[in-house]
């Protein structure tokens, strides 16, 4: 391809054979849905963010819950204040929802969901609570994640088709700790030595796998400063956010979580000095940036 696009091929599916699924039955309900406005050009490599508006970003931050046993998150409102003013920065319309009760976050998404996106760039959905492996607490009850991007997917948000639907999850996905390796600077000394400097980092680092931690792992977060994550989100968003694509500025954020901090528990040997390293999922098919408005 030329006119500077990018050289790529693409094979037509169509050409030779058939196409199979690799499911034991078909199911009935496939019906498919009505059309939906293109709102970039098929192969363009990068997101039209040039829409009137930037869009909707809706923070549900859970401080506290009718479960006894589930602790109030002292440091939250830091990172939902923080959060907010970032993507504000970036044109985001933010609103933050305090301690709803399940229905209510169910009422806010459905509601999200069914407004008219056309002239918005993307949706931005950030969690900020309690969680174990695959759900997450409102003040009421725990839920499953899935219940909430299911309500953006193109047939039932039509206006948000081809546009980025984006969600940060600050939970933990279990209990297990990360406790770490360290690197040691490969220099050898004229006696032979190793180098005396060196770094830890998390034992799931350097995967490329945007939750705030991998599954059936523990979340951090400072009772002052708010949690790991959402701080070095905040940063990346803060320092970079028009000048990375969003992929290249979680990559930063996973570094500042996996390089810059570590549990302070003394008090509780098997909690002390523990790691942390983010998890980001993608389905995006173009480059996302937070051109200027």
């Amino acid at each position: 391809m030329e006119n500077n696009k990018h050289s790529r091929d693409y094979a037509n599916s169509n050409s030779v054979g058939g196409d199979e699924g690799d499911a034991w039955g078909v199911h009935e309900n496939n019906t498919k849905s009505g059309p939906a406005w293109m709102p970039v050009d098929r192969y363009a490599s990068e997101y039209n963010m040039k829409h009137k508006k930037r869009g909707m970003a809706v923070i549900f931050n859970h401080e506290t819950f009718t479960n006894q046993t589930l602790k109030p998150r002292a440091g939250t409102n830091v990172d939902a204040e923080n959060l907010a003013n970032c993507l504000k920065k970036l044109h985001f319309s933010v609103e933050i929802c305090k301690d709803y009760m399940f229905k209510e976050i169910h009422a806010k998404i459905e509601k999200l969901a069914k407004a008219d996106h056309t002239d918005e760039d993307c949706i931005l959905i950030a969690i900020l609570s309690h969680g174990e492996f695959g759900s997450i607490y409102a003040r009421d009850q725990n839920y499953n994640l899935d219940s909430i991007w299911s309500f953006f997917t193109a047939d039932r948000c039509p206006t948000l088709a081809g546009k980025p639907k984006l969600f940060f999850i600050q939970a933990c996905q279990g209990d297990r700790l990360d406790g770490g390796v360290t690197l040691l600077q490969r220099t050898e000394t004229d006696s032979g030595s190793v180098s005396s400097m060196s770094y830890r980092i998390p034992t799931h680092a350097d995967f490329l796998i945007a939750y705030s931690t991998i599954p059936g792992f523990y979340s951090w977060r400072n009772t002052t400063k708010g949690s790991w994550f959402i701080q070095s989100l905040c940063s990346e968003l803060a320092t970079s956010g028009t000048k990375y694509d969003l992929l290249t500025l979680l990559t930063f954020v996973c570094q500042r979580v996996a390089l810059d901090f570590e549990s302070n528990t003394p008090d509780c040997e098997a909690m002390h000095q523990q790691k942390q390293i983010p998890c980001i999922t993608t389905m995006l098919t173009r480059i996302l940036r937070f051109q200027e408005k």
